[in-house]
């Protein structure tokens, strides 16, 4: 299906701590760092949605989720990487996976966190005429 025939949506996501952005954990040298970086502090998460109409116009909307981590003993951190959810996740880490168990608080989306912001997803979806109740 070529762009002009349709609706395109798509979405990425995004972990900052401070002014630094995390990233995808690629291997588990990269989540280590990422998890000891967010061990016992806050974060944000920041997951973009954008729709793409076929008549060329463009919708984005932004979701901004601040997260604490529980301070991270070393055998949870072990034990976390050795399930290997970490793996191509931004910050090294899935909240929808057992990660949830060391996180103290959130502040914002859980579905945004998780990647696709459904609130804002939604919203972009109604605004292009698409008939969500």
């Amino acid at each position: 299906m070529a762009a002009s025939d349709g609706f395109v949506l798509g979405g990425d996501t995004v972990v900052a701590c401070g002014r630094r952005i995390l990233p995808k954990a690629e291997d588990e040298v990269t989540a280590r760092k990422c998890l000891e970086l967010l061990s016992g502090r806050r974060h944000r998460v920041l997951s973009a949605v954008a729709l793409a109409g076929p008549d060329g116009s463009l919708r984005e909307r932004l979701s901004e989720t601040v997260v604490r981590f529980k301070r991270l003993s070393a055998e949870e951190l072990d034990a976390y990487l050795a399930g290997g959810e970490w793996e191509s996740k931004a910050g090294g880490y899935a909240i929808q996976g057992a990660a949830e168990g060391l996180i103290a608080s959130i502040q914002g989306s859980h579905s945004g966190v998780v990647g696709l912001p459904l609130y804002e997803t939604r919203a972009l979806l109604k605004a292009a005429g698409f008939a969500i109740p």
